[in-house]
C-alpha cells in the first residue's frame, strides 16, 4: 500500500473583514489556548509530528499589530518585518516593525502605512529591503529615523487586479541568480470564461486574458537599487504565483493555485518548474493533460503545454516554498517548506518536501492525500505527486483549542525556528523543538 503522503484540514471560515474600521480582534473561534512551553514560547494546543513544536508569538488583540499579517523578514537583533495586508480594499496594508521587550512581548510599530495589499518582503542583492504590493514594488529602509520618507518605488504600474472584479489581485517576487526580478503577475479571471462554457477568446481563438496577466515576468537588474520597468514574459499559462522560489543551483518553482471548481476532489493544485518561454496551461489545462470545462481538446492543446512536475491536493492553495537552511532541523536541511492556506479539507498545512540537489520535488505514483475530517483520496492514475510530511497534522479546528490554520508566508530566524504567519486568526507562530 503506497503512504499517504500529506494530510490536510477542513474548510476554513471567511478571512476578516475588511470594511469594518479598526484593527480585528479574533473570535473565540479564532483564538490560540496554549498549553506547556514550546521552546519558550508558549505552546500553542496544535497537534504537531514528533520532535516538533508550533509557539505562538503573538495574537492580535485591538489596534496593536496587523490585521492580516503575511509577509515575514528577520532583521538583526532578533526584529521581523511583517506585510499587513489589511484587507481586500486598496489602502489599508500596511509594513510593520516587531520586536520584543524583556518578557518577550511583542512591541509593534509601523512603518508604512496606506498601501495596497502587500505581501511579500525581501531583502535585495544590493541589501536594501523590498516589497511588493498590488500593483508596484517598493523600497524602504526600516532603520531610517523616518521610514515612510524612504518609501520609493522601484517598479510601477504592475496590473491593478482588484479582487471581485479581478481574482488574483496580489504581486510576489523573487531575485533571480544574476539580481533580475522575477515578478508575479496573477490571472484576471478565475478561468477565462464569460459564462459556464463561454471562453473569452480574440480572433485567433486564444484566452483574450493572458496576453499581460497570468505569468511571471522579468525585470533586469540595472545595479544600485534599480530594475527596468519594461520586462519581458519569463513564464506564462499560470493562473497564481505568488508561492515562487529560486534554488542556489537556479531552479525557479513554482505553487499553482489551480481554478476553483465546485468539485472538493478537482482540480488539482501543482508544482511547476519554469523556464523561459514556457507555458503551464492556464485557463486551458489542469492536472496534467485535462481540458478545463468550457474549453474543447483542440482549443486546449494540454499536450503541447508543459506539464507540472508534481501535482499537490486539489484546492490545497500553496501560498508559499522556501527551503529549509537551518540549525534546528537537520533532517529538514535542503527540503521544500510548504504553506497550504486554502479553506477546503485538503489545506492548513506546512508541509516539508523531499527534493533533489536542484530543488526539485521528489516524486511518487499512486500516493494518496488525508482529507478532514477523516479519510484519504488517492491522486490520478499515474500521475507524480509530492513526498515528504506534514509538521502540522492536527491544525484542522479543534473547539476550544484552537482554529483551522491558514498559514500564509514562512521564514527562517537565526537559530533555525520556523516562523508562519496565520492571516485568518491574526497571528504569527513559531515552529521549534519541544
Amino acid at each position: 500500500m503506497k503512504p499517504i503522503l500529506f494530510a490536510a484540514a477542513l474548510a476554513l471560515p471567511v478571512a476578516l473583514a475588511s470594511g469594518a474600521a479598526g484593527a480585528q480582534t479574533p473570535s473565540a473561534a479564532r483564538t490560540y489556548a496554549v498549553q506547556g512551553d514550546c521552546a519558550g514560547r508558549p505552546a500553542a494546543a496544535v497537534r504537531m509530528a514528533p520532535g516538533y513544536c508550533l509557539g505562538l508569538v503573538w495574537q492580535g488583540r485591538g489596534d496593536e499589530g496587523p490585521r492580516m499579517p503575511r509577509g515575514l523578514l528577520a532583521l538583526d537583533h532578533g526584529d521581523w518585518l511583517v506585510t499587513d495586508l489589511g484587507g481586500w480594499e486598496a489602502g489599508r496594508g500596511a509594513v510593520w516593525r516587531l520586536s520584543f521587550a524583556s518578557d518577550g512581548g511583542a512591541r509593534w510599530r509601523r512603518l508604512a502605512t496606506g498601501l495596497s495589499m502587500p505581501h511579500t518582503v525581501a531583502r535585495g542583492p544590493d541589501g536594501r529591503i523590498y516589497v511588493s504590493e498590488m500593483n508596484r514594488i517598493l523600497t524602504l529602509d526600516p532603520n531610517a529615523a523616518d521610514p515612510a520618507a524612504t518609501v520609493r518605488t522601484v517598479i510601477g504600474d504592475l496590473p491593478d487586479n482588484r479582487l471581485h472584479d479581478n481574482r488574483h489581485p496580489l504581486s510576489s517576487f523573487v531575485f533571480d541568480g544574476n539580481g533580475d526580478l522575477l515578478v508575479n503577475v496573477g490571472a484576471p479571471s478565475d478561468r477565462c470564461l464569460d459564462a459556464p462554457a463561454k471562453p473569452k477568446t480574440d480572433a485567433r481563438g486564444a484566452c483574450a486574458e493572458e496576453a499581460a496577466t497570468a505569468q511571471v515576468r522579468r525585470h533586469a537588474y540595472l545595479g544600485d537599487g534599480r530594475w527596468a520597468e519594461d520586462s519581458t514574459v519569463f513564464a506564462s499559462g499560470l493562473r497564481n504565483s505568488i508561492a515562487l522560489v529560486r534554488h542556489r543551483s537556479g531552479t525557479v518553482l513554482q505553487a499553482e493555485n489551480s481554478v476553483d471548481l465546485d468539485t472538493p476532489d478537482h482540480p488539482y493544485d501543482e508544482i511547476n518548474l519554469l523556464t523561459q518561454g514556457g507555458h503551464y496551461g492556464w485557463p486551458y489545462c489542469v492536472d496534467l493533460t485535462t481540458p478545463l470545462p468550457g474549453w474543447s481538446a483542440r482549443q486546449a492543446r494540454c499536450a503541447d503545454r508543459d506539464q507540472p512536475i508534481a501535482l499537490l491536493p486539489p484546492h490545497a492553495a500553496p501560498l508559499d516554498m522556501i527551503y529549509y537552511d537551518g540549525a534546528m532541523f537537520p533532517e529538514l536541511r535542503g527540503r521544500l517548506l510548504m504553506t497550504w492556506h486554502g479553506f477546503r479539507r485538503t489545506a492548513g498545512r506546512v508541509t516539508a518536501v523531499e527534493t533533489d540537489e536542484r530543488g526539485r520535488p521528489l516524486t511518487d505514483v499512486g500516493g494518496r492525500y488525508a482529507v478532514y475530517p477523516r479519510g484519504a483520496m488517492p491522486y490520478p492514475a499515474g500521475a507524480p505527486s509530492v513526498k515528504g510530511r506534514v509538521l502540522t497534522p492536527g491544525w484542522d479546528r479543534v473547539v476550544g483549542r484552537h482554529p483551522r490554520g491558514s498559514p500564509v508566508v514562512l521564514a527562517v530566524a537565526a537559530d533555525g525556528s520556523i516562523w508562519v504567519t496565520d492571516d485568518r486568526s491574526r497571528a504569527i507562530l513559531r515552529i521549534a523543538r519541544p
